[in-house]
């Protein structure tokens, strides 16, 4: 089953003719992704690869195609906005990765989704700065899923292990290290490190629970804020299944901001001397460096 998307997933692109967006396209375009439409003002009529049609809005690529997420790789200073639109024409899932957002645009984003109508028809934002999703396939090098984002498709595996993450390079290394040990992936997300987010550890760890094919997860967490205890004190109530957390940022000194925008030591309970103590409180083994995170997690499962 995975969690968020699957091969079936209808993709749109915004910013498909940017010299990233394409470049990511073509990417997931070759991992089997089911992408239908790309959105770039004023260059609507076009086609990418001679494939994909191209819209001047989200809202008539959502009618013409069906779309159901998109990938937004908009310029920061029109992201916010870019994300509204996909909102606004019903959208799904939004994954954002533009880097750089301003921290009001976000808030404003974040007040407005709130605001939609009904819950369960509520847009699900994951990042902004994320590296996105993948729902690794079943096919050779697991072709035949769905990738949105910039993550590298061929280190993945299908299997039955989640990962959800803060960094990205960090969720490479553990989806490479489990595929490395034989054990794949249902659905590895990464959800930014920005300080206001869509989508939080808690969420994603509520949805590998409710997935029966999640056997196991591994959460990757960093200094900075508190939605990693959020999610450690959740799973000790609600979840029965195995999990491995890492926290960065062991020797960041207070007050400096490591790398995102969310990874700055505000206070006592934002080390990650603090959070590995709550994680291991709550029942979570926590992996020491990040070179052992699949290993301990696969000791923690039995495996």
């Amino acid at each position: 089953m995975a969690i968020l998307i699957d091969e079936n997933t209808k993709v749109l692109i915004q910013g498909i003719t940017g010299s990233f967006g394409a470049r990511h396209t073509k990417l997931s375009m070759e991992y089997g992704t089911n992408i239908v439409a790309g959105v770039t003002p004023s260059k609507g009529g076009q086609k990418f690869e001679n494939k994909v049609p191209i819209f001047d809005t989200v809202s008539e690529a959502v009618k013409e195609t069906g779309a159901t997420a998109s990938a937004i790789f908009v310029p920061p200073a029109f992201a916010a906005d870019a994300i509204l639109e996909a909102a606004d024409a019903g959208i799904e899932l939004i994954v954002c990765i533009t880097e750089g957002i301003p921290v009001m645009d976000m808030m404003r984003v974040k007040a407005i989704l709130a605001e939609q109508d009904v819950p369960m028809n509520r847009s699900r934002l994951v990042g902004p700065n994320c590296p996105g999703i993948v729902t690794p396939g079943t096919g050779e090098k697991s072709h035949g899923g769905c990738r949105i984002g910039i993550a590298p498709g061929y280190i993945h595996k299908r299997g039955n292990v989640g990962v959800v993450s803060r960094s990205g390079t960090l969720t490479y290394e553990a989806v490479w290290q489990l595929t490395q040990l034989g054990y794949g992936q249902s659905t590895c997300v990464g959800i930014g490190g920005d300080p206001i987010n869509g989508t939080t550890h808690k969420d994603v760890l509520e949805m590998f629970n409710d997935d029966p094919e999640t056997e196991a997860i591994i959460m990757i967490g960093e200094i900075g804020g508190n939605a990693e205890v959020e999610a450690a004190r959740w799973a000790k109530e609600h979840c029965k299944k195995p999990i491995c957390g890492f926290i960065a940022g062991a020797t960041a000194p207070p007050g400096r901001r490591m790398g995102h925008a969310g990874a700055i030591v505000g206070g006592a309970e934002d080390t990650a001397q603090a959070k590995k103590k709550v994680l291991a409180e709550c029942g979570i083994a926590v992996a020491e460096t990040p070179s052992v995170m699949a290993q301990t997690l696969l000791d923690h499962w039995g495996k």
